[in-house]
């Protein structure tokens, strides 16, 4: 396996830090600022100014839907290799993602709709997706289940004629809280006496469908990460046509797995990002602070604690590629152990490394003059979203188990202990 970027991606990452200098750290706290300013106007939900102004920059710069791999409608699409170093460096700040339209659930569910949907139904959502005309939301967990074990889901699309008519309740619908969101891709039952995993399906729902309520928004360690939001919706007999459906009845399951590795693997490549920030900022501020007579920096604990970090951000990364690489080469199919390791593997990661830098900074870590604890909510937070880590160690583990098992007419020799 050959990791070394190639010429196209060094010129794209040169362009992409350089954007990420001149447009958004120098607007990181107008950004917050903006939201601020329309909550006390009371309505947090509007679209920041900020961020629709470098959309236009960033579609200029050549720096927009990199994501996509293999589209005829996006071809300045990357290989998941190829597109890992550059989602990183989006990753290290919160909203910079969506300015190169590279931001979840965006992404997936552009994704889905290119591999899965209707030439009809992309030229009605995928396209205006792919221009950052409209957002969009993924509706699969639901408050009443554990949504960890989605066979569990219980929302209802029933065939009624020429439509279907879904009633359920939603919850975690991140994007729905978005005024700009016009469309759900929902996950539901269609036939409960099919197999456990021919019982789901997927359905395209337009997010102003008659019967659609969004209840309310479910905050993140007290953040409710407005303009964007994560919803309780509720669907209450809505009706689409019976062409919304996504490859067909009981086609669910096939398609989230294909949905899920590259919104899991993009996951992981913007926690190196926000992991690599979170250690510069470490660093930068032991090298200024002086405690009982000297820089903290020459604490023998913050120098094991920053070369422990170096080495877990390198196996993260390096873990990270190996995935990208087998999806490119073999499929996510394939690649579902490597994408399971990464899975657990980087947010824990994450969360540790701004951990100890939240420490570093003392009362200031947890204050909102640093990035670090809204860094600190979403890493965190990422260790439920896309699966649990317990489901995927449940998936690893099982998958090692099945290495060992005896092959047909092997005899399993007892291992015992020489006396």
């Amino acid at each position: 396996m050959d990791f070394e970027y190639s010429p196209k991606v060094k010129d794209m990452q040169t362009r992409l830090l350089a954007f990420m200098d001149e447009h958004i750290y120098p607007n990181e706290a107008r950004f917050f600022e903006e939201i601020a300013a329309n909550r006390a106007k009371g309505n947090a939900w509007v679209p920041t100014q900020i961020v629709e102004e470098l959309k236009p920059k960033a579609q200029a710069a050549g720096l927009w839907n990199l994501f996509l791999p293999r589209s005829k409608r996006a071809p300045q699409g990357l290989s998941n290799l190829e597109y890992a170093p550059l989602c990183e460096i989006m990753g290290r700040v919160p909203f910079a993602a969506e300015i190169f339209n590279c931001s979840a659930p965006d992404t997936g569910n552009m994704e889905t709709l290119e591999r899965y949907a209707s030439e009809s139904l992309k030229d009605e959502w995928l396209e205006p997706l792919l221009r950052g005309e409209i957002r969009s939301a993924f509706l699969m967990t639901e408050p009443d289940v554990a949504s960890s074990d989605a066979t569990n889901i219980e929302c209802e699309i029933r065939r009624d004629g020429d439509h279907y008519v879904i009633n359920g309740r939603k919850w975690w619908s991140s994007g729905a809280g978005d005024p700009r969101c016009a469309v759900y891709i929902v996950m539901g039952k269609t036939n409960p006496d099919a197999g456990r995993h021919e019982q789901q399906s997927m359905i395209v729902v337009p997010a102003n469908a008659p019967g659609i309520t969004v209840v309310r928004a479910l905050s993140v360690f007290g953040y409710d990460d407005a303009p964007h939001g994560h919803m309780e919706v509720t669907l209450k007999n809505v009706r689409v046509p019976v062409d919304n459906i996504l490859l067909g009845e009981g086609r669910g399951f096939e398609i989230a797995q294909g949905r899920l590795g590259p919104g899991r693997i993009h996951h992981c490549m913007r926690t190196i990002g926000i992991a690599e920030r979170a250690l510069e900022l470490m660093c930068q501020r032991l090298n200024t602070r002086v405690a009982f007579g000297r820089e903290v920096a020459r604490q023998t604990v913050w120098q094991e604690r920053i070369a422990e970090s170096r080495c877990m951000i390198e196996q993260a990364r390096l873990l990270t590629l190996k995935a990208a690489y087998m999806m490119d080469t073999v499929g996510n199919k394939v690649a579902k152990a490597e994408i399971a390791m990464i899975k657990i593997v980087a947010p824990q990661m994450a969360c540790q490394i701004i951990d100890w830098a939240i420490q570093a900074h003392g009362g200031g870590g947890v204050s909102q003059d640093f990035p670090l604890a809204y860094a600190y909510a979403h890493q965190r937070t990422l260790r439920l979203a896309d699966g649990p880590d317990e489901v995927h160690r449940n998936s690893l583990a099982k998958l090692e188990l099945a290495k060992h098992l005896a092959m047909p007419g092997e005899i399993q020799m007892p291992v015992t202990r020489g006396c």
